[in-house]
């Protein structure tokens, strides 16, 4: 099962890539079929199998010899790899694919942000209303815990967006909210921490080998996903962890 498990991750994170290439572009997801972006080539199936068609080919498009992003096969082994330490702490069950629609979404998110800085209303506006839906359908949150998840977290970011304009993005606002709907407010809140934690010492790093500045702008939905995957895949055992250090 978990090989069928990291197909599928390998196969969603193939369909990722040309979400990630088409939706800030304003291009349909689904018409046309996959082509290459430089010669617009139709891509045969055996252009399209995730990470091995890429290794075949060298990273090179195999009509017009362009090089292919390394990006490519980065999220389709991301998409893998969560797709099986999801499955493998919560089986086979509702929980399981809800949690990985969300992983879904961020890895999306994520790669739009660092490339674009911006988050598409396409995927928080979908996925708000989604989660606040399947917590009245399914039992692995109640809905107030999950509405609680979209106001009290983006609460708190919209008043940092709107106190510090050059810091935290109306994006972020919704995309702690679209996370706060599917894992509640105390794991949303967390996530914004891990993010915040993370996110600082990346931008220290970077700073430090004079990649930027402090007016640099740092894309703060990757560590904010980052900080939701941790809650999903460990949540209990960090929460546990930061209570041992005061008991």
């Amino acid at each position: 099962m978990s090989i069928s498990i990291i197909l599928l991750g390998l196969i969603v994170g193939s369909f990722l890539n040309v979400v990630i290439y088409r939706l800030p572009l304003k291009k349909s997801i689904i018409f046309p079929s996959s082509h290459c972006p430089y010669c617009k080539k139709k891509l045969k199936y055996y252009d399209l199998i995730p990470v091995f068609s890429y290794v075949f080919t060298k990273g090179k498009c195999r009509y017009c010899g362009e090089k292919i992003s390394i990006q490519y096969p980065i999220v389709e082994l991301l998409t893998g790899l969560l797709f099986l330490l999801t499955f493998l702490k919560y089986g086979l069950t509702s929980e399981f694919i809800i949690l990985v629609l969300l992983i879904t979404s961020l890895i999306a998110v994520s790669f739009i942000d660092i490339k674009y800085q911006i988050i598409p209303n396409e995927i928080t506006f979908l996925f708000i209303p989604l989660g606040l839906i399947f917590s009245l359908i399914f039992n692995h949150i109640s809905f107030i815990n999950s509405l609680l998840g979209l106001i009290i977290p983006a609460g708190i970011l919209l008043l940092i967006a709107l106190t510090y304009k050059k810091g935290m993005g109306i994006g972020d606002v919704k995309l702690i909210g679209m996370i706060g709907v599917f894992i509640g407010w105390k794991y949303a809140l967390i996530s914004i921490f891990i993010g915040a934690l993370f996110g600082s010492i990346y931008g220290i790093y970077m700073m430090l080998i004079d990649k930027m500045t402090r007016k640099t702008r740092i894309p703060f939905g990757p560590f904010i996903s980052l900080g939701a995957v941790l809650m999903i895949l460990y949540g209990d055992i960090i929460i546990n962890w930061y209570l041992g250090l005061f008991i």
